[in-house]
């Protein structure tokens, strides 16, 4: 696969480039807890088929390319390996309560300037 980018003459007949594909719904070595979570950190990276594609091309070599492709899925399992902590609920803060009841304060009063006919309260 050809790099795009500046690069010369090595970038127009080296293929350096790498993609790296990993199917993360057949993958027997992940836990099904992480491959969900996997497909969440993937984002636009992952196939409509469940694939993970990760391209490298910052390297001149397709050596260190291929190490980098590899170094960027290890770092995703890690982090989708973490699990999330659960969010603690907490009460509103006063001034937040005040904020809002301000901003509906606003919103009444602009919507009491609105439409009606002269005389018609």
């Amino acid at each position: 696969m050809r790099a795009s980018g500046p690069g010369g003459q090595n970038v127009n007949k080296v293929s350096s480039a790498v993609q790296l594909r990993f199917d993360v719904r057949r993958s027997p070595s992940l836990p099904n807890a992480v491959a969900i979570r996997l497909m969440k950190l993937a984002g636009r990276r992952l196939t409509a088929d469940g694939v993970l594609v990760i391209t490298a091309q910052t390297h001149r070599t397709q050596e260190r390319n291929r190490a980098e492709a590899r170094e960027r899925l290890a770092d995703l399992v890690r982090e989708a390996a973490v699990p999330p902590t659960p969010r603690r609920p907490t009460r509103p803060t006063l001034a937040s309560k005040k904020r809002r009841l301000e901003e509906k304060g606003r919103r009444g009063d602009v919507k009491k300037l609105r439409g009606g006919k002269p005389g018609m309260e």
